[in-house]
């Protein structure tokens, strides 16, 4: 049985989530860790937490004791609900600011399956 972790509400857009996304999909937990520890983005430490949450609830879940035989089978970043803000322009009028968020979804599986 799979392990899956889930972050929500990120703070930052899926367009800049997925490159790092696409840097650890595939790998071994040991691998992804190794990656995402030295990337000075912010949201690289974000990612980071994630997936040492993913590998504890595969221990809790008893698939394996070892990050080694620990795969991420797939990790995938879907958008949030967009903050609305305006700005003031001239002449009275406004322009809309829109942030956007993410969800990421992490599920971890034994090399074997």
């Amino acid at each position: 049985m799979p392990a899956v972790a889930k972050i929500k509400n990120t703070g930052v857009s899926v367009r800049k989530v997925k490159p790092l996304i696409d840097l650890i999909r595939g790998k071994t937990v040991t691998e992804a860790v190794g990656i995402l520890s030295f990337m000075p983005s912010p949201t690289a430490f974000q990612l980071l937490k994630l997936l040492k949450s993913a590998n504890a609830n595969a221990e809790n879940e008893i698939l394996s004791g070892s990050n080694e035989s620990l795969i991420i089978t797939s990790i995938f970043a879907n958008e949030g609900p967009r903050t609305k803000r305006f700005r003031p322009r001239a002449r009275g009028r406004v322009s809309r600011i829109s942030r956007r968020n993410s969800h990421v979804t992490v599920v971890l599986d034994d090399k074997e399956n």
